[in-house]
């Protein structure tokens, strides 16, 4: 187990993308601002998609153009596909994260294609990847699909084994629709480090049914380094029905820090950044750590 975890914020993107209520892209700025002065190494800004079809990302390039950049901290754009990835380039980011997809029927709805056609379109944009830009994927329905039901290891571990010949600098597999429970984690993680040893595992958690957090414990176990999380436990996706919020950055961030593991950021600018999240969302969010305080109080 590593005593040094890696949290990539991802509520400017994920975190926002299935509300009603559209942030301005002032407050989706301030929110990165609160983000980097939480210590967020790597902050997954935006998405480069169809705005008809996702009209929260619709200030994706604007946003771009304004992000601070006088900061140690990693922009991440994600892109479905090479469009969107151009336009990542285009925007100036420091890292490209291409969605492909373990289930077809999920494939198609979100991005017009099966799991076959996603890893084309992934291949195709590494075969002609800027050298500037770190290239990544992310395995979407890694645990289970809306439409499909199940997906077995033996799918997901061939989906990752073909991503894997492309390069990319890192691997993240996705639990989109949060089914997965802290054993399927473990066996999960073990086989992909065993199937790809030389290649980052970053893992992105839902917890639809109430497991995430216990989700993210499996996966430190199990010798994960990265893990993706959104303030206040805002989140879910447009194309999976009933996909409810990310695990919570702050609720993460309290579980690793009494738990002797550094992430190198603040909780208490976390739980600032959650109330900002909420504030603008004009909705209680589900964080538990932002409503309950830290312990001890003095932290």
């Amino acid at each position: 187990m590593n005593s040094k975890i890696e949290i990539v914020e991802v509520s400017p993107r994920d975190g926002i993308q299935n509300e009603k209520k559209i942030l301005s892209t002032d407050a989706k700025l301030e929110l990165i601002r609160l983000a980097v002065a939480a210590g967020a190494p790597r902050i997954e800004v935006t998405s480069f998609v169809n705005p008809k079809l996702v009209p929260q990302m619709a200030d994706a390039d604007e946003l771009s153009a304004r992000l601070p950049k006088d900061n140690n901290t990693s922009y991440i754009g994600l892109a479905l596909n090479k469009r969107g990835y151009e336009r990542v380039v285009a925007a100036g980011l420091h890292e490209a994260n291409i969605v492909v997809t373990a289930s077809d029927t999920f494939g198609k709805r979100n991005q017009g294609t099966d799991t076959d056609g996603t890893i084309r379109n992934f291949t195709e944009i590494m075969s002609n990847a800027s050298a500037d830009l770190k290239t990544g994927v992310s395995i979407t329905t890694a645990f289970g699909c809306p439409f499909d039901g199940e997906v077995p290891l033996s799918r997901l571990l061939d989906t990752v084994s073909r991503c894997a010949e492309a390069k990319p600098f890192e691997i993240g597999i996705a639990d989109t629709i949060g089914v997965a429970t802290p054993a399927d984690v473990a066996e999960r993680v073990d086989a992909i480090k065993q199937l790809c040893p030389d290649i980052p595992l970053r893992l992105h958690f839902h917890d639809t049914r109430n497991t995430g957090i216990a989700n993210a414990w499996a996966a430190v176990q199990a010798g994960a380094t990265t893990l993706d999380s959104s303030f206040g436990g805002t989140g879910g996706c447009p194309f999976a029905p009933r996909a409810t919020g990310n695990i919570c950055t702050e609720d993460l961030l309290y579980m690793l820090h009494r738990s002797k593991i550094d992430t190198g950021m603040s909780l208490s600018r976390a739980i600032e950044a959650a109330q900002f999240i909420e504030q603008e969302l004009e909705k209680t969010v589900p964080g538990m750590v932002m409503k309950a305080g830290v312990f001890p109080a003095n932290d």
